[in-house]
C-alpha cells in the first residue's frame, strides 16, 4: 500500500463549496449595513443565492444570468433578475446602479481551468466598476484586477478554491 494520497474530485468539490461557505459568510459580515445592493454573478442550480438570500436582509441580491434554470426554491424574484450575456448587462448595470455593489459573488465553476481562466480575465475589467467603494468581490477562481486588494482567507477556506478581493477607498 501506497501513503501516497492522491486529491479526488470530490475533495476538490468539497473544498471548493467549503471555501465559498466560509468566503460568503465572512464577506457578508464585513458588509453588513451598507446601502449599496449584492450580485450574484451566475445563478446555476441557486445554492449560494439561495445561501446569501437566507443571510442578507439589509439589500437586494441582484441575479445576472443568461436564462434561469435553478431549483424553484432558489430562483430570484422577477425583479432582481438581470437576463442576457454579462458582456451586455454588466456594463449596462453601471447607469442602473451607479453607487455599485458592497458585494459581488461569481462562481464561474466549470470544470476547464482554462476556460475558466480566459473568462475571469475578461469578465474582471466588466466587475472593477460595479464594486463600490470598500466593497468585497467573492469568486471561486483568481480575477485579474490591478488596482483591487487580495483578501486574507477566513478560518475555514481552503486556499486556491476560493479568493476574496477588497476595493479600497
Amino acid at each position: 500500500m501506497s501513503d501516497h494520497k492522491t486529491t479526488t474530485r470530490l475533495d476538490l468539490f468539497i473544498d471548493r463549496m467549503v471555501s465559498q461557505r466560509a468566503c460568503l459568510d465572512a464577506a457578508i459580515a464585513q458588509t453588513k449595513g451598507r446601502n449599496e445592493p449584492v450580485f450574484e454573478l451566475g445563478l446555476g442550480n441557486g445554492r449560494t443565492f439561495h445561501h446569501m438570500r437566507e443571510r442578507i436582509h439589509d439589500r437586494d441580491v441582484y441575479v445576472f444570468e443568461r436564462a434561469l434554470g435553478s431549483h424553484p426554491d432558489s430562483a430570484p424574484a422577477e425583479h432582481l433578475t438581470i437576463l442576457g450575456d454579462v458582456r451586455d448587462t454588466l456594463p449596462a448595470a453601471r447607469d442602473r446602479f451607479p453607487d455599485g455593489a458592497s458585494l459581488i459573488h461569481a462562481d464561474l465553476g466549470g470544470h476547464n481551468r482554462e476556460k475558466n481562466d480566459a473568462f475571469a480575465r475578461m469578465i474582471s475589467p466588466l466587475i472593477k466598476p460595479l464594486l463600490a467603494l470598500g466593497g468585497l468581490m467573492v469568486s471561486s477562481d483568481r480575477m485579474y484586477f490591478d488596482a483591487f486588494e487580495e483578501q486574507p482567507l477566513p478560518e475555514g477556506a481552503v486556499p486556491g478554491r476560493c479568493f476574496i478581493y477588497r476595493r479600497a477607498g
